[in-house]
């Protein structure tokens, strides 16, 4: 066992960064391999992490020998090594993927673009870890401004849309830490434990209520949450390919994570449920995300984009889920925390793939294309049922288990909204199937023309793969996953 695996999930990718800075003056082309190795240990430490936390319970570790709540405190139970486990992964497969897609779109950015990658997950992977809530918004600000910077090197549009990301990052990131600041106004404290222990002899407390309110506006800001989502979908619209496919799926789920900590070990159940009535309000605007997203997804005309509103409405999902607040839903919305960045990445590794061969990736750019590109094609199928919800996919069961949460606190709205998005998928992926299966008519060279094979390259396709049947194994040994991490990852007091 090593006692210092939870900093090392952190500090490697952190030290790595600056060994690309370093190294890649001299030749960019160590970016690469450095990047990879660093994404790679960073993942070995987060499941060795788990493994402790599985077989041995909670892991506390003190930054310095200081002992919270004078001093930082790392704590990994099962729901942040979970977690943990989820970015590293996502990390090293997008990393993996990335070599490609950064030299036909950003030749001459590639030091400047593995660096920060690299600050990127080194932000997201601290936000998880730390068990301080000032700590969190120093972590926060980091994963935040590194997206600031690896949406701007994207496309026309990009600098404009990372603008906007930078002003509703900010409002987000003071509100948050309003929060943090009327919290030790009224405590003295910073570690979360210690709150959890201080906060319910101070419920009644307007500076509490109004620390909290500023804290869950920090976070629905910064997870895209409906309505506070107008940032997100020209933010990931253009940013550069692998940008997306390792912003989309993290940087909402790392924001789910925190609105679960502090409502239920922050601030407890008890004033989260029972007493002001909050999760209630969060299961309304996640039915209402649920349905604004799918909508909007079914206007779009660039793929990109209509990912980004399916994101929309997969945070409503997971927001839904938290809202529901019985152990059921919760279940579902932690799994779905993990299939929903899988199901991200993928759609947005399957965009990349289809944007190196056209150059494009509005809706119309698929014609035909998979007839040209069958393992494409492949990757694009699974990942699309397991969006739609169909079995054995891991779509099906977060979503089986949030459908059967809203059942059983009969939040009918929720439930309505959760069957209707599955046929609005339906709708979203039948178009783009229909676009990338079959020629019209008018298209044909021949009555028995054959495609000309012009597939993504091998290290495009194989982190592709490697999603797609990470996809359909979750499904299967669901179960194993439930019973092992997830269960013990639901809050107690629910």
């Amino acid at each position: 066992m090593i006692p210092q695996s939870p900093v090392l999930v952190v500090v490697i990718p952190l030290i790595f960064s600056f060994l690309n800075l370093l190294f890649g003056w001299f030749r960019r082309g160590l970016c690469y391999p450095i990047t990879l190795v660093a994404l790679a240990l960073s993942f070995l430490a987060s499941l060795h992490t788990l493994n402790i936390v599985i077989t041995s319970g909670t892991i506390h570790y003190y930054l310095g020998g200081w002992n919270p709540p004078w001093g930082i405190e790392y704590v990994v139970d099962h729901l942040n090594a979970f977690v943990l486990a989820i970015i590293s992964f996502v990390s090293l497969v997008v990393g993996v993927y990335s070599r490609r897609s950064v030299e036909q779109e950003l030749p001459d950015k590639t030091v400047f673009f593995y660096t920060v990658f690299l600050l990127q997950v080194t932000g997201l992977l601290g936000i998880v870890i730390t068990g301080d809530v000032f700590n969190l918004y120093v972590f926060l600000e980091i994963a935040s401004l590194a997206g600031y910077a690896l949406i701007t090197i994207g496309e026309d549009g990009a600098a404009v849309a990372s603008f906007r990301y930078v002003i509703m990052g900010t409002i987000g990131a003071c509100f948050y830490l309003l929060g943090v600041g009327y919290l030790y106004m009224a405590t003295g404290s910073l570690n979360m434990t210690d709150l959890a222990q201080l906060l319910p002899n101070l419920y009644g407390s307007k500076v509490i209520l109004v620390g909290f309110a500023f804290f869950m506006l920090g976070v629905a800001i910064k997870m895209a949450l409906f309505p506070l989502h107008v940032w997100l979908p020209d933010a990931y619209t253009y940013a550069p390919s692998t940008v997306s496919a390792l912003l989309a799926p993290l940087m909402t789920k790392v924001g789910a994570y925190v609105m679960i900590r502090i409502l239920f070990t922050v601030f407890g159940p008890e004033f989260s449920i029972e007493i002001f009535h909050v999760t209630d309000i969060l299961a309304w605007f996640g039915t209402f995300a649920i349905l604004f997203g799918g909508i909007m997804a079914l206007s779009q005309t660039d793929f990109k984009r209509m990912v980004c509103y399916i994101i929309v409405a997969e945070i409503g999902y997971i927001v839904g889920g938290i809202g529901v607040a019985n152990p059921t839903a919760i279940k579902g919305a932690i799994f779905h925390i993990l299939n929903d960045a899988f199901m991200t990445a993928c759609l947005f590794v399957v965009a990349g793939m289809v944007m190196y061969k056209t150059k494009g990736h509005n809706i119309s750019d698929f014609r035909g294309v998979f007839r040209k590109m069958p393992f494409t094609a492949t990757i694009f199928m699974v990942v699309a049922l397991a969006v739609i919800g169909v079995p054995p996919t891991c779509g099906f069961f977060s979503k089986w288990y949030l459908l059967l949460g809203g059942i059983e606190a009969k939040h009918w709205g929720f439930v309505i909204a959760l069957l209707l998005s599955t046929l609005i998928n339906a709708a979203l992926f039948f178009r783009v199937i229909d676009k990338g299966l079959y020629l019209h008519a008018s298209e044909h060279t021949g009555l028995h023309s054959e495609p000309r094979y012009d597939e993504a390259p091998l290290s495009m396709l194989i982190p592709g793969f490697i999603i797609a049947i990470a996809i359909i194994l979750i499904g299967i040994f669901n179960q194993a996953i439930l019973r092992n991490i997830i269960e013990f990852a639901v809050p107690s007091g629910l």
